[in-house]
């Protein structure tokens, strides 16, 4: 089975785009880049011209000898088998951060070849942007891939329920048919989180053991790429700033604490590894918002943060929670503090904001989970994991700065009043349509 990505709308703005330059697609290892990109060829393309550096290592030669792109173009050509059109053919080079030389050989598509549709991807690609000097800035685009969201995951589990979701034009109760299934399926989606391959095993072939087994293999990969691409002297502290996730989140205040990563840990000795799992797409820093003014980042507090997961499935996994609470009501959302809660609407919130989310404190009387701009809006969101929605926090802010919407995620339903904005938490890939829709009413 394949999940439909959003990200095909981006994809497609790319290719139809008169500005056009040659694609580099970063996410994270298992977010399903490769699918993505053979998929969108196959539904766009006469041709799909695909070329893996990893597979492939003699291709190297053909861009560590020249600069000559009809050279190469030829040569790349004998391999496909067949002449690369440049309208009708995309070209793909998949674990392009094993040829830095094909990396900048996309300065020269762009410069002598636009008309051919170039993209990029590899795993850690955004270890090696942020290493090589000799990279072509300015002559590609970029596009980020994330694990599968909800929305996408309902897709393929449920077609019908996504539709109706989508079909959502106004704040009014969801009737309880679509509610309870919405909320059975919400937890299915806990159990797998958005990886591709632990979401095919749990949606397709209903085997919760092979999902569990998929997410553990991911997690052993990760701590393999720690040991073969990070630089010697930070393996281990990467090893320990990742296996802390689980701790620094289980904690009523999940400010990032370096004695919790290990005892006597000071912070100048762990900032490359945080910038190294940052980079590579595996962590999401949250930085406290000392003021929630525009624009946000103008007022970070860079030295309190949160760390998260890049997945709410890897979470759980990592933090040995065992899928039977599926089963057992609502424990699933609310075990754990309510990490894997918060941790999957961070990660419905991202993709949907150009400015990450902050999170705000005030002197130990209250604490919003994030804030996020958008448009002229500071919005303040409080996440809660059942459907118990009583929040001094967010009441202590609204007296404090008189916001003009504030959002609730929880699992009541969908409710407009007094400009709170309750979203059920199955609904966070719809953020921003929901703000547009309430901003709109009042």
């Amino acid at each position: 089975m394949y999940f439909k990505r959003n990200i095909t709308k981006q994809l497609l703005e790319w290719k139809n785009s008169p500005f056009r330059k040659p694609l580099v697609l970063k996410g994270a290892r298992q977010v399903g880049k490769t699918t993505v990109l053979k998929e969108f060829g196959a539904n766009n393309f006469k041709d799909t011209a695909y070329f893996n550096f990893e597979e492939q290592p003699e291709l190297k030669q053909f861009f560590e000898n020249t600069k000559d792109i009809k050279r190469v173009l030829q040569n790349l050509s004998l391999v496909h088998g067949k002449a690369i059109d440049p309208v009708r053919t995309i070209i793909i080079f998949d674990e392009i951060q094993e040829c830095n030389e094909a990396l900048n050989m996309l300065k020269y598509f762009n410069e002598n070849a636009p008309e051919y549709c170039v993209v990029a991807a590899g795993s850690l690609l955004g270890i090696y942007l942020g290493k090589e000097s000799s990279f072509p800035v300015g002559k590609v685009d970029f596009i980020n891939i994330y694990p599968l969201t909800f929305s996408e995951f309902l897709g393929g589990a449920q077609q019908e329920l996504l539709a109706y979701l989508e079909s959502i034009d106004r704040i009014e109760i969801i009737p309880d048919i679509f509610f309870n299934n919405l909320v059975q399926k919400f937890k299915m989606y806990f159990i797998s989180g958005g990886m591709p391959e632990a979401a095919k095993s749990l949606v397709e072939e209903q085997n919760i053991s092979l999902s569990d087994r998929n997410l553990k293999n991911i997690l052993n990969a990760y701590s393999l790429d720690f040991s073969h691409h990070a630089s010697y002297k930070d393996i281990a502290k990467i090893n320990y700033v990742w296996d802390s996730i689980p701790s620094q989140l289980g904690r009523e205040n999940k400010k990032f604490l370096y004695q919790t990563v290990r005892p006597g840990a000071r912070a100048r000795e762990y900032e490359d590894a945080l910038r190294w799992l940052s980079q590579a797409g595996l962590v999401y820093r949250v930085n406290r918002c000392k003021k929630p003014a525009l624009p946000i980042s103008a007022y970070d507090d860079l030295a309190a943060f949160k760390l998260y997961s890049l997945d709410v499935g890897l979470l759980r996994r990592q933090s040995y929670l065992d899928p039977i609470s599926f089963k057992e009501g609502n424990r699933l959302f609310t075990e754990f503090k309510g990490s894997l809660t918060e941790n999957f609407v961070l990660q419905s919130l991202i993709p949907q904001f150009d400015a990450p989310p902050r999170y705000w404190t005030s002197e130990g009387k209250a604490e919003i989970d994030f804030l996020i701009q958008y448009k002229d809006y500071i919005i303040p969101i409080e996440v809660k994991s059942d459907e118990n929605i009583r929040s001094k926090s967010l009441a202590y802010y609204n007296k404090l700065f008189v916001p003009g919407l504030r959002i609730r995620f929880s699992l009541r339903n969908l409710d407009y009043n007094e400009g709170l904005i309750n979203i059920p938490l199955f609904m966070a890939d719809f953020t921003s349509k929901l703000i547009d829709i309430t901003t709109k009413e009042v």
